[in-house]
């Protein structure tokens, strides 16, 4: 780097320190000038575009990045993360290949890495890479708590077990590890994790997201012996703590989903031409805990079908199109109307279509895409939605038992669940009258009745034929349609009198 450049960057970060945009960005943007493969510079500015809100931009610049990064692990990593944030999942992946990944020593960045390819859903990879890491002979509270939720992910429980377990010991206040220990399996007042609980408790931090998660923990080992009284206590406890970390506004989003249906019309939601070729998504939406998972299992066993869990695909190409950070406030509706829903289509194709694995058919399973149903059918209207539906109080009080860490914040607090699902349900009627024979809805509690006259109308409706393991009983029996919140009936009138019609 010449001495002119050395003193670009120099300013650069010091305009950046004084928090001084402008400057900063004149600095950076003549230093590319003279050196277009600086990927600081590059990722520099990629921080200052997001904050501005400028998402094109860091899509861009990521790319241009990528195109230049020397084979320095840490960087490809950073370069990494921009790319993901701004929707260029398919350079991520390919950059995620880079041979200088392959020999990498460091317990923190194959972590990264790990965390990486799991945000892409390649589990697989994800595990491989925290393997790796033991083989290196790297160990820690961190390593063995990543291995064990990893390994939960793929369906080894007995594997993740004894990982949690170490984890847990070595860092008793480790919430997230005591919560997916409490999760593996029913309790009892003989095996149990009481004891390490009360010692986690007695030393967390107050108010902290571990501090809320061991409460979970507690909540729910206290709730499978028996002990309602106690595991409501706790379950108040954890819930008050995260909302008091995650204020959500009720009223704001009460004026905010009735703008968007005053905005979201059938003319500014015309939709694209149906011209797609390759892979086509099947949608899966509904709040969380609505029981989508087992849709997406059972679909996912037909033979021209992949499943890809939860994909943040569409959002991420809806931002890039509208330039913009957010669905969700007053610049978006604003810019409703100008959105090329044909353009959001073919960029979420292409960031997307990779993951069905010569299939002709994935499906793309992220709940909260309720929010934005009329848009997903504006930019893709041959792909069939289907919106899993569940009994109300079953749903918001899963919702309030969950741990959902910094997401949903509303799921802290009874009232805001209550306002949230009146909020969803009115939406939904909305896009229903818009979007008619591109939506099913698919009842949770008929499709464990009866999985497989429930999944002949689903396929049906997909356009596929009939193929007798997508009902498989088994799995089905593996989801009860119990009534969770019946222990806590006196406790929870309030929310079952707000959740009523009318």
């Amino acid at each position: 780097m010449t001495d002119s450049a050395d003193e670009l960057w120099a300013s650069a970060q010091q305009h950046l320190a004084a928090k001084q945009a402008g400057p900063a960005r004149a600095a950076l943007q003549a230093l590319l000038a003279e050196d277009p493969s600086h990927v600081l510079a590059q990722l520099a500015l990629c921080d200052l575009a997001w904050r501005e809100d400028r998402v094109r931009e860091v899509a861009q610049r990521a790319r241009d990045a990528a195109a230049v990064v020397p084979p320095f692990p840490e960087l490809i990593c950073d370069v990494i993360a921009k790319l993901l944030l701004a929707g260029e999942t398919v350079a991520a992946r390919d950059l995620l290949l880079h041979p200088a990944l392959a020999t990498i020593a460091s317990d923190v960045l194959l972590m990264r890495l790990a965390d990486h390819w799991h945000y892409l859903g390649q589990e697989e990879r994800a595990l491989a890479l925290l393997d790796r890491a033991r083989e290196l002979g790297l160990d820690g509270d961190q390593i063995r708590f990543r291995r064990g939720q990893q390994l939960l992910l793929m369906g080894r429980e007995s594997e993740a077990e004894p990982e949690l377990e170490l984890s847990l010991a070595l860092t008793p206040v480790h919430g997230r590890s005591a919560l997916a220990l409490s999760g593996l399996r029913r309790q009892t007042r003989e095996r149990n994790h009481f004891n390490r609980l009360a010692t986690g408790l007695k030393n967390v931090a107050r108010g902290t997201r571990d501090h809320a998660a061991l409460e979970f923990a507690l909540y729910k080992e206290l709730e499978d012996v028996g002990r309602y009284d106690d595991a409501w206590q706790a379950l108040l406890r954890g819930n008050a703590a995260m909302a008091a970390r995650k204020r959500h506004d009720a009223e704001r989003q009460r004026q905010f989903i009735d703008r968007f249906i005053a905005c979201a019309t059938p003319q500014s939601l015309h939709s694209a031409e149906a011209t797609q070729e390759g892979p086509q998504p099947i949608f899966i939406i509904g709040m969380p805990r609505c029981g989508a998972g087992l849709l997406e299992r059972l679909l996912g066993h037909h033979s021209r079908v992949q499943a890809c869990g939860e994909l943040g695909e569409f959002g991420r190409q809806l931002h890039w199109v509208a330039d913009h950070r957010t669905t969700q406030d007053e610049t978006f509706l604003a810019r409703l109307p100008q959105i090329d829903h044909a353009e959001v289509g073919r960029r979420y194709l292409a960031q997307a279509q990779w993951r069905a694995r010569d299939k002709p058919f994935f499906v793309d399973k992220q709940p909260p895409n309720w929010m934005v149903a009329g848009l997903i059918h504006a930019a893709l209207p041959r792909s069939p939605i289907l919106h899993v539906t569940r009994d109300a109080m079953d749903m918001c009080f899963s919702n309030y038992r969950t741990f959902f860490g910094d997401a949903y914040a509303y799921s802290y607090d009874l009232a805001a669940i209550a306002a949230q699902h009146r909020d969803y349900r009115k939406l939904m009627a909305h896009w229903r009258a818009l979007i008619r024979d591109r939506l099913l809805d698919v009842s949770y509690e008929r499709l464990l009745r009866d999985p497989e006259a429930t999944m002949r109308k689903v396929l049906a409706f997909c356009g596929l034929a009939w193929e007798p393991e997508c009902a498989n009983a088994g799995r089905c029996e593996q989801a009860k349609a119990t009534a969770a919140w019946q222990p806590y009936a006196a406790q929870l009138a309030g929310l079952r009198n707000a959740l009523q019609p009318g």
